[in-house]
């Protein structure tokens, strides 16, 4: 009867130790299983982090690479645009042509500002006339990219004479001089084109000889 009694109480305390380790078995694969899953997760947060950081730069990378290329960028760059890259600063358009934008810019050279009296160059970079200064080179912008060959095809459709605006609304008048555009600003100067169709970011560019003025 005791020994009976004893595999009872054996059989008992085997059922619980097994139930027991079967609970600490569960607790363990569970805490396993939540780590795992923890882990996996900060390694899919930070993957997804490393992706987003690659990302950005790939596109501060091309972002810059196209500021470097734009009208403003270009103007920087060349020696021969220094004084227009300058007066672009003085009056807070550098940014204007800088970012994505379809524009065809006609650029005075330096040489192009040369040709303008000393006190009339002085004038125009005086702080308080920027947007005198703005109002002359916003002159030179006109909204949309017109190539060479949309550029002569236009004046032969219009008879020689071809009238477009400026982004402010003023009238540019280009012509043929041979094989050479000629832009007529307002007042009825002439300007020429001595290198054109020079690709951009942001619009095509065209270097004249001379500063056009808007009709006064």
């Amino acid at each position: 009867m005791i020994i009976k009694k004893s595999s009872i109480l054996f059989a008992a305390a085997l059922t619980a130790f097994v139930f027991m380790s079967s609970c600490e078995d569960g607790k363990k694969k569970e805490e396993q299983l939540k780590i795992e899953t923890e882990r996996v997760e900060m390694e899919a947060a930070e993957n997804a982090k490393m992706e987003m950081e690659a990302k950005e730069a790939k596109e501060a990378k091309i972002k810059e690479e196209a500021r470097a290329n734009s009208i403003a960028g270009q103007a920087m760059m060349n020696k021969d645009l220094s004084t227009l890259a300058g007066a672009l600063q003085a009056a807070d358009l550098s940014a204007m042509l800088s970012e994505p934008g379809e524009y065809t810019v006609f650029a005075p050279s330096n040489q192009a500002f040369e040709k303008l009296p000393q006190k009339k160059r002085d004038e125009l970079m005086l702080p308080e006339n920027k947007e005198m200064l703005a109002n002359v080179l916003t002159y030179h912008v006109v909204p949309g990219v017109i190539t060479s060959d949309k550029f002569a095809a236009a004046i032969k459709g219009a008879n020689g004479s071809y009238t477009f605006k400026t982004v402010k609304g003023e009238d540019l008048t280009a012509s043929m001089s041979g094989d050479q555009f000629v832009i007529k600003d307002g007042s009825g100067k002439k300007a020429q084109v001595i290198l054109g169709n020079v690709p951009a970011s942001n619009g095509i560019i065209y270097i004249i000889d001379t500063v056009l003025m808007a009709k006064k």
